[in-house]
């Protein structure tokens, strides 16, 4: 390609709409641009890089026996009523009416579409396992849609699902999705955590998210610097040792001050983590109480899991309504026929503190399993920096990351609501096993500019980059450097090697930060020594300019595609 007839609009500035480093340099390079919120047009450039990140992935899904297809954008409300989900999305759903004021939806997802292909097409164990997967719009009305692509409207997706007679071939499919994700993201040199994730939405039971840490990411994951254990916030566990005292009986002191452990802790003379915290939740119509030590918070998503359907915080009315008390100086002692849930970190307590459904006043020597009626005992709680790390004791620390790819079995969840069934082998039907994989393909490539770059420009993986090489001469006025720079340009085209020339008539200075900026891997200059039959060769990533002989140019860039770091 020819940058005098391409569209390559590089910017000088950065943009004024642009926060992030990588979207700054995505606009500037010439990538994309913004047509609304959340909403891009893909130049040529970004969209070479897409189209090559997408080989990257359709390589690995290949090779694992996937097969590619493509599901439709619009799609029918019929569908997604079958799952309760045209409710369940609220407002992030696009909705629209046809002609003939039939509900519709621009996909936000395809678990709907894949299971009704699946229960039309399978029928039998035999033809299972499938795997199937396309490259495909999705759109999601964002509240807030920012960070460039990595927060937008209207994304593609690679989306793979598998259907499988059996929960033993859905952990397969999922073995083979977790290892084609690690290769691609290998492949990319991108160095990543793979971490336990909740559902959410999608349902199911196993969930892993794989994320690559970054200032600028939105999700944060616990990760063990020792033996590698990383999760998510959501759903990460810690290693927390019981707080207990002696085994005293119950007594009533007064707490004349504002009813936070914080607070009451400092009056009494306590640390905080000899406290129970009580809260009180509505879970199907009926008051539900939840317990932690009082140095810990509630991790609303492990919450979620615990209860198993949607709740909400009680109203100080309601506190009082099922308590006699406002909230700070409550809890479950003396109340009989409530559902009581405590997280692990107070099991086996002893010699505590906690309220005394009584304002002002606070309740000593609590023993958790003789005064506290426990329904279950979960884990709930919000792991912090520093708490210990469950499989190897080090201590813990939280990153903000960028999720890449998530994985999940989905198992039954789709097939049963949408009646897709199979014939077994003994001729009984069956729900199809299912699992869903999903790469954001966009932000999978900005990510890639986020960590490889710096600040002259991009810096892509020749993998991805919209072009391997960039011929550069450097006096477009001299015939004998314009004419050498065509011949290596047409050598490099007959070799099918990517790449562009930058034939324009502009100074070396501005050709070589274009250059920089767009992110070509390696830079073929010729200028003065062209006469000698030398040219120069720049490699974006390390800086290293060599002088190499006409005739050495080929084998030269063979070297150097074959260096990992390039």
């Amino acid at each position: 390609m020819r940058f005098k007839k391409g569209l390559i609009p590089t910017l000088k500035e950065d943009p004024k709409d642009a926060i992030i480093k990588s979207h700054k340099l995505l606009i500037k390079a010439g990538y994309i641009r913004s047509v609304g919120s959340g909403i891009y047009s893909y130049l040529p450039l970004g969209y070479r890089a897409i189209r090559k990140v997408m080989n990257v992935i359709r390589e690995e899904m290949d090779a694992i026996d996937a097969q590619e297809l493509v599901l439709p954008i619009l799609t029918p409300a019929e569908l997604w009523k079958e799952t309760g989900r045209w409710d369940a999305y609220g407002g992030e759903m696009f909705r629209l009416k046809d002609r003939k004021d039939h509900d519709m939806a621009l996909a936000p997802t395809h678990e709907e579409l894949i299971t009704d292909l699946a229960r039309k097409e399978i029928r039998s164990y035999k033809d299972m396992p499938q795997i199937w997967y396309h490259f495909q719009w999705k759109f999601r009305d964002e509240i807030r849609p920012r960070s460039g692509l990595l927060r937008t409207r209207s994304f593609i997706m690679k989306d793979s699902y598998s259907l499988d007679a059996s929960f033993e071939e859905l952990h397969e499919s999922y073995k083979k999705h977790f290892n084609a994700y690690s290769r691609v993201f290998t492949r990319l040199g991108l160095k990543f955590y793979i971490v336990s994730a909740s559902s959410g939405l999608m349902g199911g039971s196993a969930s892993q998210e794989f994320m690559v840490e970054s200032d600028i990411g939105e999700d944060r994951i616990v990760v063990c610097d020792k033996c590698g254990y990383a999760s998510n916030v959501e759903v990460a566990e810690a290693a927390i040792e019981p707080v207990t005292g002696e085994d005293t009986k119950i007594e009533y002191i007064d707490t004349p001050v504002k009813g936070d452990v914080k607070t009451v802790a400092e009056y009494v003379g306590k640390s905080p983590k000899y406290f129970i915290k009580s809260l009180l939740y509505i879970v199907k119509s009926k008051p539900v109480f939840v317990l932690i030590r009082g140095d810990l918070d509630v991790e609303e998503e492990k919450l979620t899991r615990a209860f198993g359907v949607e709740y909400r915080v009680a109203t100080d009315d309601e506190v009082v309504g099922v308590t006699g008390c406002t909230p700070g100086y409550i809890s479950p002692y003396g109340l009989d026929g409530i559902e009581v849930i405590a997280d692990f970190s107070i099991k086996g307590g002893k010699g505590l503190i906690t309220g005394a459904n009584r304002r002002g006043q606070h309740i000593i020597g609590v023993n958790v399993e003789r005064d506290l009626n426990v329904t279950k005992f979960a884990d709930i709680m919000k792991v912090r920096d520093g708490d210990r790390c469950k499989k190897c004791g080090a201590p813990l620390r939280s990153i903000n990351t960028i999720e890449l790819g998530h994985i999940f079995e989905l198992g039954t969840k789709y097939s049963e609501s949408m009646h897709a069934y199979f014939l077994d082998k003994n001729g009984n039907e069956q729900p199809i096993v299912m699992g869903s994989y999903g790469i954001g393909v966009e932000r999978l490539l900005q990510t890639c500019v986020e960590v490889f770059s710096d600040k002259n420009g991009i810096i892509l993986p020749r993998i991805i980059a919209p072009f391997e090489v960039i011929v550069m001469p450097l006096n477009s006025g001299d015939e004998l450097v314009m004419r050498e720079a065509e011949d290596i340009y047409k050598i490099l085209k007959d070799k099918r090697i990517d790449v562009l020339i930058d034939d324009r008539d502009i100074r070396a200075g501005g050709k070589f930060k274009d250059a920089d900026l767009i992110g070509i891997p390696v830079q073929v200059r010729i200028g003065r020594k062209a006469k000698e039959g030398i040219f120069e060769i720049k490699i974006r990533k390390t800086g290293e300019i060599m002088e190499v002989k006409k005739e050495n140019i080929l084998d030269k860039l063979n070297e150097i595609f074959r260096r990992e770091d390039i």
